[in-house]
């Protein structure tokens, strides 16, 4: 596999646009350009579920797009080490009844040498909104303060 760059070790200037790059990604909603930027063998918690390898990673991104709706994320760098990126994220979606969400969370990020993730933890909390509310703006600079 070719590397994706950035590649750790990683500092302040890679690990931003590392954190922009899954942003862009997730919001694509195209669970199978989001998996790419996983190694084959990934493992994840999402919430209460536990994933193994991109084949279901594919499969638990199908499911969640086709069930939010209008879907919009922004993420922000937290911390970094020398192959781990900690980020917090905001994002808004839609139930099929038109009701708005905006899910709060934090995720852990574990790469390998190529630049793949090759672990994603994931921690999310869910608030109902009103649609008057939405704020969320991919690609804006820092989260907004609950």
């Amino acid at each position: 596999m070719e590397p994706r760059q950035p590649v750790p070790p990683f500092t302040r200037e890679t690990a931003l646009p590392k954190v922009q790059a899954a942003e862009d990604a997730w919001n694509t909603r195209d669970p199978e350009r989001v998996a790419g930027a996983y190694t084959v063998d990934t493992a994840w918690r999402n919430r209460d579920e536990h994933l193994h390898g991109r084949e279901e990673v594919i499969a638990f991104l199908t499911r969640k797009w086709e069930r939010e709706l209008d879907y919009r994320l922004r993420k922000n760098l937290w911390a970094f080490t020398d192959d781990r990126i900690a980020v917090r994220f905001q994002y808004e979606w839609r139930d099929a009844d038109g009701q708005w969400w905006r899910a709060y969370g934090n995720e852990l990020w574990e790469f390998d040498e190529l630049g793949y993730m090759r672990r994603r933890e994931a921690s999310i909390n869910d608030a109902p909104i009103d649609e008057s509310d939405l704020r969320v703006t991919p690609g804006d600079g820092d989260l907004p303060t609950w």
